[in-house]
């Protein structure tokens, strides 16, 4: 900005030394640990048959880990379990950062009508092409693992666009799914308003914050490995995507907290919209998954999923063996039902204090009211309604074909 000419407003990033250094200081460090480099060499060297007999993260991280069916499990089926844990969670992580890309582009088209807002533009488009490589190597491992294991999608999907439901196993139907994609469109919409733009980063913030409580633990795995040199691929993956991410969660603090300093106070509308935003954040991740402890999705909607590997040969259940155990993993209190809950109470309290100094949200997101309302009784009743419905429609489940290796489907 050109402080003797005329301005067509008053504000710029240079008015706030401190939150300028910062900016720069993030965008520095981002672009010299990028791990872009490390991540692509990992997915080159991925191979099935180098990482099939080995774990992908620590024991803790297998789907449905402490159920029935995990005790039940012999040591190639945990393992199987643990490796399907991978596929699933950054599936979602995938969803995730799908829309990612789409909303930085959006914030920084509001975010670059102030002036000397450059540095966070090319922030988020640096964490944006890193989401796109973060994004190949998910889908590459994950629909290999699938093809090979069962000849069909189990959590992988097809690439989507940005306005599909986020939540690949959400509470959700045709007509939420719509209203979610038209609530994202018309943000879109908004992007000529740069408090609107900086809050996405605010909401990217708080969704970002639930990955880093799992991710973390995710990324241990390889960090600890004796042998870094022989550690599964996905492994590492996870690692270097977590150190990604870490500078992604410092952009979006900065930016959705400090940045607004600089800019002009929000008007009525914008802090209504916020408002909804934090809202919509909160019921997306009002429940939380035995299946996959850390991301929270809506069981019910993993019940004909969770049949159809249970009568896969890894498992080989029968059709009422398999319903059974469906309905012991979900409908029974177990060390995973806990282990869920206290990640999903971890998150509450984490989100709480992430957004405890902005004025502008009213009381029920600064205490996550909506969120903070589920709990292992209200978790447990929720599936043992929704299992009865499906009960009633599993019979024609029983002769549809059998998810099989591709090579004996062939």
């Amino acid at each position: 900005m050109h402080r003797g000419l005329e301005q067509a407003q008053p504000h710029s990033l240079l008015d706030d030394a401190r939150l300028c250094r910062q900016v720069e200081l993030n965008l520095r460090r981002n672009r010299q640990q990028d791990a872009t480099e490390a991540i692509e060499a990992a997915v080159a060297a991925y191979r099935w048959d180098d990482c099939r007999l080995a774990d992908w993260n620590p024991e803790p991280y297998a789907l449905l880990w402490g159920t029935p069916l995990w005790q039940q499990s012999s040591a190639s089926q945990r393992r199987l379990l643990n490796q399907l844990y991978w596929v699933a969670y950054y599936s979602q992580i995938m969803s995730a950062e799908i829309a990612t890309i789409f909303l930085n582009q959006v914030s920084a088209a509001g975010l670059y009508a102030i002036e000397d807002f450059r540095p966070v533009c090319d922030s988020l488009d640096l964490e944006t092409r890193q989401e796109r490589v973060h994004i190949h190597a998910f889908k590459t491992i994950g629909e290999d693992v699938e093809h090979r294991l069962f000849g069909r999608r189990l959590f992988t999907y097809p690439m989507r666009h940005p306005f599909t439901e986020t939540m690949v196993f959400g509470d959700s139907n045709r007509a939420k799914a719509w209203w979610k994609g038209l609530q994202l469109r018309a943000f879109s919409a908004m992007a000529g308003s740069a408090f609107l733009g900086s809050q996405y980063l605010l909401i990217r913030g708080l969704r970002t914050l639930n990955g880093k409580i799992v991710q973390h633990k995710l990324g241990q795995h390889y960090a600890s490995h004796p042998d870094q040199a022989a550690a599964p691929a996905p492994a590492a993956i996870s690692w270097y995507h977590f150190s990604d991410e870490s500078f992604h969660f410092n952009t979006s603090r900065i930016v959705g907290l400090e940045v607004p300093r600089v800019l002009p106070k929000p008007t009525a509308f914008e802090r209504w919209v916020v408002n909804r935003g934090v809202a919509g954040c909160q019921r997306d991740h009002y429940h939380f998954s035995t299946a996959i402890n850390g991301i929270f999705w809506y069981d019910p909607a993993l019940y004909e999923t969770v049949y159809r590997l249970l009568r896969s040969p890894a498992f080989g259940l029968e059709h009422e063996a398999a319903l059974a155990m469906v309905g012991r993993c979900f409908c029974e209190d177990s060390d995973g039902v806990q282990a869920a809950a206290r990640t999903h109470a971890e998150a509450v309290e984490s989100y709480k204090l992430f957004v405890e100094p902005i004025p502008w949200l009213n009381g029920a997101n600064k205490e996550m009211r909506h969120m903070a309302r589920n709990g292992v009784a209200r978790y447990l009743a929720t599936n043992r309604a929704a299992f009865a419905r499906f009960r009633g429609r599993a019979e024609a489940l029983r002769t549809q074909p059998v998810a099989m290796p591709a090579e004996q489907a062939a």
